[in-house]
């Protein structure tokens, strides 16, 4: 149950064979996060989602590369492995007192989960507070770490800054290095709210405590007390805050009592399909990018038409083979890239249902309604694609390509994927038997256009005979230019981010 790979120097790293050329400006760390450990000792989770964090990162110097792994050395991870025990419960697993323990330390432990304390496996991403990385979720904990050692240094409470119970793990930065986050105050905090906040500036060099200069921007009123929308993901333009209270909602009683229905957190969720907002209803977990246009907000989303996409992470349908289970599980909803526009000016004297939106490259529409409001209907850009990212550089502001896996009825992503918006055409790379990670762009030093730069990608196999490796794309012709290939077991992983190396 130990690590991969434990070690304090790039010297100590693992270095691979590389196949082809790795452009000699690329030089910087890929941070990988994800869950990595299912089983302890006779017990296993059963949800994809609540596997231990298995943190790894690919190194770039001089043209090679040097690969390390570990093990978030949560609490949640030290209290597993020295019980030798599933003791911790997550998303979807709830585990109950030791049967061994007498009457009293069971009522106890039923007292005490009336108020959930979440885990702190912190699983989904890694972030950044100023200079400081941590491996988050969507919990209030979040486990700084070392990027160079991947040693865990030590775990932060939102809750000791800023009255939050839930944070996302995809913060947004802008130019000067701000981090901006959004969370979800639900408990002991007063009226239930949403909060959007700041955390530390880049350049402040001081380390204690990480988020010392959190601030709250402001904070948006639940619209049902009960039943807060889930969010996993936000938006942000050079002057909004994008937010979609969307009709996948947390059930606070249920999560209230979770624990003595036998249940897991998992199922609080809930699809309200009937609940219509200013839009037709549906889930969505990621959010591409926005930006502002002649008076017209625009924001690109990765949506759903229902919520099964958690049913479909649950390790007994992971274990099905790849081909049965998208025979038997067509039914699952596909993501799909869409776009919404908001105009900024409303003209009240519009005539009813009529579309709001000047924008001439969009099919998007904005229609007034009689009751006042704004009835919005998207513009599918593309269907079948996960995990999106883009050109940072260009977060916040108008942009044409976007990148992510392509996925179809599976678990599994089978390409990688870069999606040409102004043209509604895309690239794919594949290779059979094997399934890419979240592709990560990172652009090259003296880059003149939006695409100029690498594709990073982690690539897993299935099939004993093919190794893992690191493939590394040339992001505007989408040609594979290189690859290491990882000599030991990799898992699949959900997010991370390139650190770049400020000595070259």
């Amino acid at each position: 149950l130990d690590t991969l790979f434990s070690v304090t120097r790039l010297e100590d790293a693992i270095k691979h064979c590389c196949i082809g050329s790795i452009p000699p400006w690329l030089q910087g760390t890929l941070l990988r996060n994800g869950p990595g450990l299912f089983s302890v000792g006779n017990t296993s989770y059963k949800h994809w989602f609540d596997g231990m964090a298995l943190i790894h990162s690919f190194t770039f110097k001089d043209g090679d590369v040097f690969y390390r792994s570990k093990f978030l050395n949560s609490e949640t991870y030290k209290k597993n492995i020295a019980a030798n025990r599933i003791i911790v419960s997550e998303f979807g697993t709830m585990v109950y007192p030791d049967p061994c323990k007498n009457i009293f330390s069971k009522a106890f432990s039923y007292l005490m989960n009336a108020i959930p304390d979440f885990t702190d496996n912190n699983l989904i991403n890694i972030i950044r507070y100023g200079e400081d990385y941590y491996a988050s979720s969507e919990v209030n904990y979040i486990n700084q770490i070392d990027p160079l050692t991947l040693e865990t240094l030590g775990r932060t409470n939102y809750r000791n800054h800023i009255a939050i119970n839930l944070a996302t793990a995809h913060p947004h930065y802008d130019e000067e290095g701000t981090t901006y986050n959004m969370g979800t105050a639900i408990m002991n905090f007063g009226r239930p709210k949403y909060v959007i906040f700041t955390g530390s500036h880049a350049t402040d060099k001081e380390k204690k405590p990480a988020l010392r200069n959190v601030e709250q921007i402001c904070s948006i009123p639940f619209r049902s007390t009960l039943y807060p929308s889930y969010f996993h993901s936000f938006g942000m333009t050079e002057n909004y805050i994008i937010f979609v209270e969307q009709a996948f909602k947390l059930d606070i009683l249920k999560l209230a009592t979770a624990y003595f229905r036998d249940v897991n957190w998992g199922s609080c969720l809930k699809f309200d399909k009937d609940d219509i907002y200013y839009a037709d209803a549906f889930v969505v977990f990621h959010h591409i990018n926005a930006y502002e246009e002649d008076s017209h907000v625009v924001f690109d989303l990765i949506t759903y038409q229902d919520s099964n996409l958690y049913d479909m992470f649950y390790i007994h349908n992971m274990k099905q083979d790849v081909d049965k289970f998208i025979e038997t599980n067509k039914d699952f909803s596909r993501p799909t890239c869409q776009r919404f526009v908001l105009p900024l000016i409303i003209d009240k004297e519009a005539p009813l249902d009529t579309n709001l939106v000047k924008l001439q490259d969009t099919t998007a529409t904005a229609v007034l309604k009689q009751d006042g409001s704004i009835y919005c209907t998207p513009d599918t850009i593309f269907e079948g694609l996960e995990l999106p990212g883009i050109n940072y550089k260009f977060n916040s502001k108008k942009y044409r390509y976007f990148y992510g896996t392509r996925v179809d009825w599976s678990p599994y992503p089978s390409k990688i994927a870069k999606v040409d918006i102004a043209t509604r055409t895309h690239q794919v790379w594949i290779e059979e038997e094997c399934y890419p990670s979240e592709p990560v762009f990172v652009a090259s030093p003296d880059a003149v256009e939006e695409d100029e730069g690498v594709i990073l990608s982690s690539v897993v196999s299935f099939n004993p005979q093919k190794p893992p490796f690191l493939v590394v794309l040339h992001a505007k012709s989408f040609k594979e230019i290189a690859r290491a290939t990882i000599d030991t077991a990799i898992h699949m992983d959900l997010h991370g981010l390139f650190i770049h190396d400020k000595s070259t």
